[in-house]
């Protein structure tokens, strides 16, 4: 290893060399330093005090200084990293001018690990500035991700964060997800709760459907950074994801603004959906009523004794129909499981919260009607839905409970827990992965010594390697797993 602990005696060198490669990055228009403002003689300073500040002598003088530390940066804090709960960070990093581009720089960063390593951290963090191209292609080189932006010592633009995991065995942090949106003429039932309840950035109203944690092609849920779902699952495999490594993403998870009454619907099971849809997956969901005006109702079946000859003449007359749904009220805090097969249509007013199976099949046997501006109905599939009906599924929704933490939902293809904290409550134990939403208020996700704040509305990804962790605040937290 080239880097030694810096004593007071190394000072006036490495201020020296902090004031050359400043001067440097000035003249090329990068104003990331100005030596005595940032950093200066206190700074280097208060680092060789603290034991962290590390250099390398060269022929000519001081040829690379860098601070080293085990505690986390305070902007760092607002960051959503992905690795590690025993980070180690590096900052103020200096290569001499006339060494740059001699590979000093990756000696550099492999003298970094090592100590870190050796204070026990599990991975490594830093930031740079958004125009220095040659440390963020050091940095990029050096394997290190981008995990988001921050802002620092007033300068006029943000600095890009990187980060490494050090050790095999270091743990994934749960990652927020960012929505994608079905709106406009997909939902024209839809309305702007998403934006006006749970601050959704659309684009549309009406909008039905946020698309919270979802590998559906063209509908990812990205992360901070922009990176997609079903990229993050490809680079981080079993460790991210669990048992579907190899295997299609399970699950979909969607918050849903029904201003309007939906389409009377039906979903195949996976063997239909294999057979006649190239090899898709089926789609049995399930809803979390968060909100809904009194008396409303749910189509949640067939009436009883139906037969299909009844069921395909009454949707062939149209409004027919509807004599023959199962209509049943639901309340906020309801839970409706919807297996493959069964009929149903979220009523006028609702919203709520659906985890299903990750399918884009949806069969409609009855649209209310509705034409759009040009007089057109939406598009019905009665062949299909018939086919894949089950008339004797009759099911009623089950009253949630209202403290404490619970699992209500135990199915084929999912888990739904329901953690009602009044303080803090653990998340249950992660099985291949969690998607984990504040639906009421603002709470913390906390994991040993760190939190990161959940908004209203927003969900995060778990993975399968992330620590154990708890949530704490006021409101209500929905789990979702796959089985």
């Amino acid at each position: 290893m080239l880097l030694r602990k810096a004593t007071m005696a190394d000072m006036d060198a490495i201020c020296t060399l902090y004031k050359q490669v400043s001067d440097k990055m000035v003249s090329e228009g990068i104003h990331q330093w100005h030596f005595g403002d940032y950093p200066n003689q206190d700074l280097v300073r208060e680092d060789i005090e603290h034991g962290e500040l590390y250099c390398v002598y060269g022929e000519d003088g001081m040829a690379m200084a860098v601070t080293i530390s085990a505690r986390q940066a305070e902007p760092y804090e607002d960051v959503n990293w992905l690795f590690g709960v025993k980070p180690g960070i590096f900052y103020r990093i200096a290569v001499q001018p006339q060494k740059q581009d001699q590979g000093y720089g990756t000696q550099m960063m492999q003298d970094v690990e090592t100590v870190l390593r050796g204070l026990g951290c599990d991975s490594v963090r830093c930031d740079t500035y958004s125009d220095n191209t040659l440390a963020i292609k050091l940095f990029a080189k050096w394997g290190m991700r981008q995990a988001g932006r921050i802002s620092l010592h007033k300068r006029p633009k943000d600095s890009i964060c990187f980060e490494k995991r050090l050790v095999e065995s270091c743990p994934l942090l749960p990652v927020r997800m960012h929505p994608a949106f079905r709106g406009g003429k997909l939902t024209p039932w839809g309305g702007e709760r998403l934006l006006t309840v749970y601050d959704k950035p659309i684009e549309d109203v009406p909008t039905g459907e946020s698309l919270e944690a979802s590998c559906v092609p063209g509908l990812e849920s990205l992360d901070d950074t922009g990176v997609s779902l079903p990229e993050l699952v490809r680079k981080y495999g079993a460790q991210f994801v669990g048992g579907y490594e190899f295997k299609p993403f399970p699950l979909l998870l969607k918050l849903i603004d029904a201003k309007g009454t939906l389409s009377v619907q039906v979903h195949p099971n996976d063997a239909y959906a294999h057979d006649h849809e190239r090899g898709k997956l089926g789609k049995t969901e399930a809803w979390l009523i968060l909100d809904a005006p009194e008396g409303s109702q749910l189509v949640y079946g067939i009436k009883e004794g139906v037969t299909l000859d009844e069921l395909r003449r009454a949707c062939e007359e149209g409004k027919a129909v509807e004599g023959l749904l199962r209509y049943v009220d639901v309340k906020p805090g309801d839970v409706c499981y919807i297996p493959a097969g069964c009929v149903h249509a979220i009523g006028a007013g609702i919203m709520l919260y659906e985890i299903q199976q990750s399918s884009d099949i949806t069969y409609r046997f009855y649209d209310w009607g509705r034409v759009d501006k040009n007089g057109k109905p939406r598009e019905l599939h009665l062949e299909k839905a018939l086919a894949v009906t089950d008339l004797h599924i009759q099911r009623d929704p089950i009253p949630a409970p209202d403290k404490g933490v619970a699992r209500v939902l135990d199915e084929t293809y999912f888990t739904l827990d329901l953690i009602h904290t009044d303080g803090e409550e653990k998340v249950p134990a992660i099985r291949h992965f969690g998607l984990l939403t504040a639906l009421d208020a603002p709470v913390e996700i906390v994991w040993e010594d760190a939190s990161f704040p959940m908004k209203k509305g927003e969900t995060f990804y778990i993975p399968t390697m992330a620590p154990a962790l708890k949530v704490r605040g006021k409101g209500l937290v929905a789990l979702s797993m796959p089985k």
